[in-house]
């Protein structure tokens, strides 16, 4: 007989793609048949919430919910987490989000850059998280930087011009799809977390 496989009890996960890994690894996610709005704690989060609506490309995602976005950073303050957004999202100035290298936000929120290719996917992928309530020593490491075997089209990191020789070009499918490994390393992330103090009432009328 097949032993039974522990799922991660620790955290809960929003928006998420039932054909990707995180239904194998977390027991609390929400896809789109599980409204993620209706989640309220008290276990901190993972936040994937729709891209569209926020990049570059967002008169043509009409049929992405925009809200889902802010509705996601208010679940990341309120019971800590990590938000993942396609770095330069519009997201992360329309709700006070620092970028990666700035400053911590009233609720101690702080944005890194990684690469999804690290983990293993196809392509750089370069990613935005926005972490609340987890101490930077609690992070763990990202895995050595590997070099990507397609580009993203359309990305911020895809090449202007022809693509060189010997790189092909991302499906739709690869340029969604969460590594199982970086899903497994976000669940690290969020398993530290702790919601954070209130912030001042300006800083919560800001935003």
């Amino acid at each position: 007989m097949t032993a039974a496989v522990s799922l991660v009890e620790t955290v809960a996960v929003l928006y998420v793609d039932p054909r990707g890994p995180y239904p194998s690894i977390v027991r609390h996610w929400y896809d789109a048949d599980r409204d993620a709005k209706t989640y309220d704690g008290p276990l901190p989060v993972i936040a994937h919430p729709p891209c569209g609506p926020w990049g570059r490309l967002r008169h043509l995602c009409a049929q992405q919910d925009a809200s889902c976005g802010p509705h996601a950073v208010d679940k990341v303050r309120r019971f800590g987490g990590v938000l993942e957004h396609p770095a330069g999202s519009r997201l992360f100035r329309y709700r006070g989000m620092p970028h990666p290298g700035e400053l911590p936000d009233a609720w101690g929120g702080v944005t890194y850059e990684v690469s999804q290719c690290d983990w293993g996917h196809p392509a750089r992928k370069r990613t935005w998280l926005y972490v609340v309530g987890a101490p930077p020593l609690a992070i763990p490491a990202a895995p050595p930087p590997r070099e990507p075997t397609h580009w993203a089209s359309g990305s911020r990191s895809a090449p202007r011009g022809p693509v060189p020789p010997g790189i092909k070009v991302c499906s739709a499918e690869q340029r969604r799809r969460t590594p199982r490994a970086f899903a497994e390393w976000l669940v690290r992330v969020a398993s530290s977390c702790k919601p954070p103090p209130a912030p001042p009432t300006s800083a919560t009328e800001s935003v």
